[in-house]
Parts: C-alpha cells; sequence; structure tokens
C-alpha cells in the first residue's frame, strides 16, 4: 500500500481539485485507490454510507475513485460556527463544539482517530491520496499537526507540493513553504505542480529551471486554467455563473456567514436560462423572480444577520410583486414563526423569531439527521436525489402541503398561494426533471436547459484527469507511488 500526500502552500492552491484529478487518472488506469483527508474545516459536507459524514470535496474525490464516501475518508471534519469555535465531528460523528484553542489541544486525541481511519482505509485499498488542509507552513499550528506534515510524518509517505500560480508569487509560494518547513518535513517534498496557469507554457519555462535548479526537485507539471469547471467547491462560494437571456430567471441567494452545502446550487450555475447571484453583506439586494435561503450551520444567527442587512422588508415586498421564495434545510427553518435551539447546539441557548411565512416552527435536538435520500417532486412527481444534514425538527400545519415525497414520506411546505416553498432535502436541483419542473413552477420560460449535476460531474472529473494525462509527468508521479 502506498500513500501520496498532496500539500498546497495556501488555502485554496488547488488540493481538492489536484487530488480529484490523481484519483480519476489512477481509478482509470485500474489502481484501487481511495481519497483520504485527515482534518477539514468546511461547512459543504456528504453524507457517507456509513452514516456518517464528510468534507463535500473528499465525497467528489470517492466519486472520481468510483467509491461510496466513507467517514474513513475524512475522520476529522470542522464545521465552523462561530469565528473562535467550531462543531468537531470524529469519523462521522458530532462529538460536540469547541473553542479554536481547546481543540488545538484536543489535537492530540484527533490524531489517534486519523490514524485508525488511515490504517482502516490503508487495509482497502492499494493506494491512498491524502490532501492536507490550508499550507504546512502555518507554523503556529505546527504542535500536534495532524493536517499536513504532521500526518505526512506518522504515516512516512512523500508529499506533492502545489501552488497557485492565477494568485500570482507561485515561485515565491513554493520556495517559501521549503524555507520555513523543518529540514525533515522538506525532505518529504517529492517535487511541485504549478496550478492555474494562463497563457503559453513557454513562457514559464525559465522559471521552471530556476526552480528546480534553487530547490533540487522537478516541477512535475504545469495545470492549466481549466476554463468553465464547475466542481463541488470546498472553501467559497462560486460567484459566477454562465451568461444567461434576457428572459432568464433570476435568481437571488444571501451569502449567509455560516451558509452550508453552497453546491446545492451548482445546477443552477450551469442552467443557460437562469441568473443566479449570490449577495454578500452590505450589498445592494437585486431585483428577483426567486429569493433561495441557503441552509447554515448557525440558523438563528444567520436569521438575525439577514435582519440586519435588510432581508426582512425585501423578502415581503418581494412576495407582495409575485415573487417566489425558496427555502433549504436552515434557510426552510427560518422561513417559519420560530426556530428553538434550547440546548445551545448552535450557538448561545434560546429562541429567534422567523420571518413568518410559514406556519410551522422548528426545534434543535441532539442526533443529527443524517441521510441519503430519494423521492420525488410534488406534485408533479419528478424524480429526485439528494440528502438531509440537520438538528431541526420541524412541526405546523403548513407540512399539510409537502413539496417532497422522500421514501414514502413527505418533507417541506408550501404555502397556499404557492409563492412559499421550503424542504430539507439538499441537491433538490441536482437531477434534470425536478430541477426544470421546480424552475417552471417559480417562473422559468423557454426551452428545457437543466442538466443532469451527476453526469455533469463525472464529465468534470473525467475532464480533470484528462489534465492530469496531458500536463504533468505520469511517468514520474508513477514512480514516486511505486506503482
Amino acid at each position: 500500500m502506498t500513500t501520496l500526500m498532496v500539500q498546497g502552500t495556501t488555502s485554496d492552491a488547488g488540493k481538492s481539485t489536484v487530488v480529484a484529478a490523481l484519483c480519476r487518472w489512477l481509478a482509470r488506469r485500474g489502481v484501487n485507490v481511495a481519497p483520504f483527508k485527515p482534518q477539514n474545516m468546511a461547512l459543504n459536507s456528504a453524507v457517507t454510507e456509513d452514516g456518517g459524514e464528510i468534507g463535500r470535496s473528499t465525497a467528489l474525490q470517492a466519486l472520481a475513485c468510483g467509491l461510496p464516501a466513507h467517514s474513513d475518508m475524512n475522520p476529522v471534519l470542522l464545521k465552523p460556527q462561530t469565528d473562535r469555535g467550531a462543531q468537531v465531528i470524529l469519523r462521522g460523528r458530532v462529538i460536540g463544539n469547541m473553542e479554536a484553542l481547546d481543540y488545538h489541544a484536543y489535537k492530540a486525541e484527533a490524531r489517534a482517530s486519523v490514524l485508525a481511519a488511515w490504517k482502516a482505509l490503508s487495509a482497502r485499498h492499494d493506494v491512498i491520496i491524502a490532501e492536507g488542509a490550508g499550507s504546512p507552513a502555518e507554523i503556529n499550528l505546527r504542535a500536534n499537526d495532524i493536517a499536513n506534515m504532521g500526518f505526512a510524518e506518522a504515516v512516512d509517505c512523500p508529499v506533492l507540493l502545489v501552488g497557485d500560480i492565477d494568485r500570482g508569487g507561485v515561485f515565491a509560494q513554493l520556495c517559501g513553504t521549503l524555507d520555513i518547513i523543518e529540514p525533515n518535513e522538506s525532505a518529504r517534498i517529492r517535487g511541485f505542480v504549478i496550478n492555474r496557469f494562463r497563457g503559453d507554457p513557454a513562457l514559464l519555462e525559465s522559471g521552471l529551471v530556476w526552480l528546480e535548479e534553487r530547490t533540487k526537485r522537478p516541477v512535475f507539471g504545469v495545470l492549466p486554467f481549466l476554463q468553465g469547471l464547475i466542481l463541488d467547491a470546498e472553501d467559497s462560494v462560486g460567484l459566477t455563473n454562465r451568461k444567461a437571456g434576457d428572459r432568464a430567471l433570476r435568481v437571488v441567494v444571501p451569502a449567509l456567514p455560516r451558509m452550508s452545502n453552497h453546491n446545492d446550487f451548482d445546477p443552477l450555475r450551469l442552467h443557460p436560462g437562469v441568473d443566479l447571484q449570490f449577495v454578500g453583506p452590505d450589498r445592494p439586494i437585486p431585483p428577483a423572480d426567486l429569493v433561495i435561503l441557503p441552509g447554515s450551520k448557525s440558523t438563528r444567527s444567520d436569521l438575525a444577520w439577514l435582519r440586519v442587512q435588510g432581508w426582512e422588508p425585501v423578502l415581503q415586498r418581494h412576495l407582495r410583486y409575485g415573487g417566489r421564495v425558496l427555502g433549504i434545510c436552515g434557510g426552510f427553518q427560518m422561513l417559519g414563526r420560530a426556530v428553538h435551539d434550547p440546548d445551545g447546539l448552535e450557538g448561545p441557548a434560546g429562541s429567534s423569531e422567523g420571518f413568518g411565512l410559514l406556519d410551522l416552527e422548528t426545534r434543535l435536538i441532539p442526533g443529527k439527521q443524517l441521510l441519503n435520500v430519494s423521492g420525488e417532486l410534488l406534485p408533479d412527481r419528478a424524480p429526485l436525489t439528494g440528502y438531509e444534514i440537520h438538528n431541526g425538527v420541524t412541526s405546523g400545519s403548513a407540512l399539510e402541503r409537502p413539496l417532497l415525497s422522500l421514501a414514502g414520506r413527505p418533507d417541506g411546505a408550501v404555502s397556499d398561494d404557492d409563492q412559499v416553498l421550503g424542504c430539507y432535502l439538499h441537491g433538490l436541483f441536482d437531477q434534470a426533471e425536478a430541477c426544470e419542473a421546480l424552475l417552471r413552477r417559480v417562473g422559468l420560460e423557454g426551452e428545457a436547459g437543466a442538466v443532469d449535476y451527476q453526469t455533469h460531474r463525472q464529465a468534470e472529473l473525467d475532464r480533470l484527469a484528462d489534465a492530469v494525462e496531458e500536463h504533468l509527468d505520469t511517468d514520474a508521479l508513477l514512480r514516486v507511488l511505486r506503482l
């Protein structure tokens, strides 16, 4: 069994994408490969086959390998709830909330779970492609590190270092990382991948020669900037959308401070008849046909943020003029009369008044609902699949008009005038038929344009693997992997 770790010079250097690309490239060669991320901090998560929860990017990498997601692939998941605290998920299960300093002290214990998960995964697969987090040069986090070099040292694996040239300074990134980390850590780095290059590679040649001479390490290749790549983003909201026509359905999503699973909206970004906009803090709220309130890791806190940002009167005016509102998961809870958190699961214990657009209330209770589900959109009967990740239990008369049927049980609610809709299902737009039916229900006109997002993801993963084969020294990679 071989483990190769991909680390990055910065957050968002492209580690997740490079790991997915390597996983799909190896899987296409018939290698029994699996992804692994020791520690992840993300609000985008997925439900695993063993009923756990892992980062969304690792689940995508599992798909690249042709595998179902498993909690062993991402043994530590941190879901931020405040600027200083996060929910800690260990091997797929919530163990509690911790402040940053408390978790820093807890990492020594978390290390045992990380190594146990890696050992279990290694027993089932021939190659593990592991992904670091942030940068190995974050010297303030070096003690008890389990995310980068601490893990690589523990399992004695080689490291591939990725730098993002699109943001500039890639040679300083790579050389600076080598200069800062310890000599024994530096020795693990077998070489470099330069990511997101735009232009003629010949312009880089002198720089690559200089880098190899200075560091005595090879550059395995330069990956191009892949225009239009839309895959499950891990750390940031993709704010761009394909240009839509003048008659496009205008969809607006508030970019909540603790927004979760924003990949729900990737199919809308791909739809030629949809103009999708995320609206961040202190930004003007544009006119819309549909406003979608997304999922949230801290529903009451994000609800308060929406009020401070002026969304409540905007929603009321939007509905008076015939607009539609859709809530997903935490956004669905906000549409009701109140959200109660008596145990302080997502912040200080207490209750918050909702927007009162649906006759329902939600109570957050211990024991997170983690389910992969399938069902159909009502009343269209369009098939759909997705997943549920929430602590809320919702009740009220609005549930008598459900939006969905999931495994034979009703889910969600629709107002009597059909203007306000909500549900707990993530992945609501992933299947083309259900996506198209729901969008037409809220005002989409023109020809059908919804994509089957699962088919799209597979095609994008193959596109990444093609880039590996075309632009990286695959023979050198195979030697590092001892294949």
